[in-house]
């Protein structure tokens, strides 16, 4: 199994993509939420200038966010400055969707959106529609070795759904998976979409991105190292649930046991300003940090929702993960919080 590290993209990211390089990780994967944090692409950038083996994605592209021709530019620049070790990671879109009220893409949407951005890397001539005409595009001076159309861009599909599912299986793509609750049952399904598809099970590339912390068994830096290196993504499962229930949904609350807490946010994110886009705060320090207002987080919800445990609980859980079928495990690194990339690194080398 391959482990590789993701975070929100930082234009100082790259310090830490080199020393994931050097702790050998496999790839560097980083968030496309362009109303939380810099532009994506350039982040990639000053990474892939300053390594020279680790893999760089994107983790996830939004299609509605650029057009195609410039989505396959950025692809094929990126391309030219390390060759070879670029991947296409997409999805229908969460949080840079969410963060301007919107929800996701259609799969068809997307699907003609990822066969768009592929054919024009290939150096093909793409009839493209836009602006309510058709036109025919393509690169016109690859020759000149301005960008790289090579070397090969490995796609990766963010799939929760089982239409989704089919879709990467359609697609030959790599499976990224989110969050560690439930993701043992989740991969069982992509597997049997996988061999529906008249694909062998044991091609399937399927990475797991999961946030947690390494714990101590001191229960005062424990309690930190949850609140600070995974909380967030306990923060997250509510920013969603409040968007599907309330302010995107009906207000029908789940039941189960977070139903009581979600109710408890809810009250919260009724306080929200502007009344109409509630978004701009629900959304405010995603997977960075967990907000002050916040007080339903704690440390023992947040243990019970993310990769967290001491060494030995987390090299277990790890092999479980493995045996289960994951091939690549992706740790989520925390804003103010990357040096974390040590004890995981250690985690790691125990599995």
């Amino acid at each position: 199994m391959k482990y590789s590290i993701a975070f929100a993209s930082e234009v100082d990211s790259w310090r830490w993509v080199k020393r994931a390089e050097a702790l050998g990780f496999h790839a560097a994967w980083f968030y496309d939420t362009q109303l939380l944090n810099p532009d994506v692409f350039v982040c990639m950038a000053l990474a892939a200038h300053e390594t020279s083996s680790i893999r760089l994605g994107t983790g996830v592209l939004v299609p509605s966010n650029r057009i195609e021709p410039v989505t396959a530019n950025a692809f094929a620049s990126l391309n030219q400055i390390a060759p070879g070790r670029i991947d296409f990671g997409v999805g229908t879109g969460f949080t840079a969707r969410r963060t301007m009220g919107l929800g996701a893409i259609s799969l068809s949407k997307t699907r003609r959106y990822i066969n768009r951005v592929q054919a024009l890397l290939r150096g093909e001539t793409l009839e493209w529609d836009f602006e309510n005409e058709s036109r025919k595009i393509r690169f016109l001076n690859p020759d000149l070795g301005l960008i790289n159309l090579t070397d090969d861009i490995p796609l990766w599909f963010s799939a929760f759904g089982p239409k989704a599912m089919a879709l990467a299986a359609e697609l030959n793509a790599g499976w990224l998976n989110f969050g560690i609750n439930g993701a043992e049952e989740a991969i069982g399904g992509m597997q049997a979409v996988w061999g529906d598809a008249g694909r062998n099970r044991s091609s399937l590339q399927a990475n797991l991105f999961v946030l947690g912390a390494v714990l101590s068994g001191d229960s005062q830096q424990d309690e930190a190292k949850l609140m600070a290196e995974a909380a967030p993504l306990t923060a997250v499962m509510f920013h969603n649930l409040a968007d599907e229930v309330g302010a995107m949904g009906g207000r029908n609350l789940p039941t189960g046991p977070l139903s009581n807490l979600l109710s408890e946010y809810l009250t919260i994110h009724e306080r929200y300003q502007p009344v109409d886009a509630k978004y701009l705060n629900n959304h405010r320090g995603h997977l960075m940090f967990v907000r002050p207002e916040e007080t339903h987080i704690t440390p023992e919800l947040v243990r019970n929702t993310t990769l967290s445990g001491t060494p030995a609980e987390l090299v277990e859980r790890l092999r479980r993960l493995k045996a289960a079928g994951y091939t690549e495990i992706t740790i989520q690194l925390v804003h103010d919080h990357e040096d974390a990339i040590e004890a995981w690194a250690e985690v790691l080398r125990q599995v």
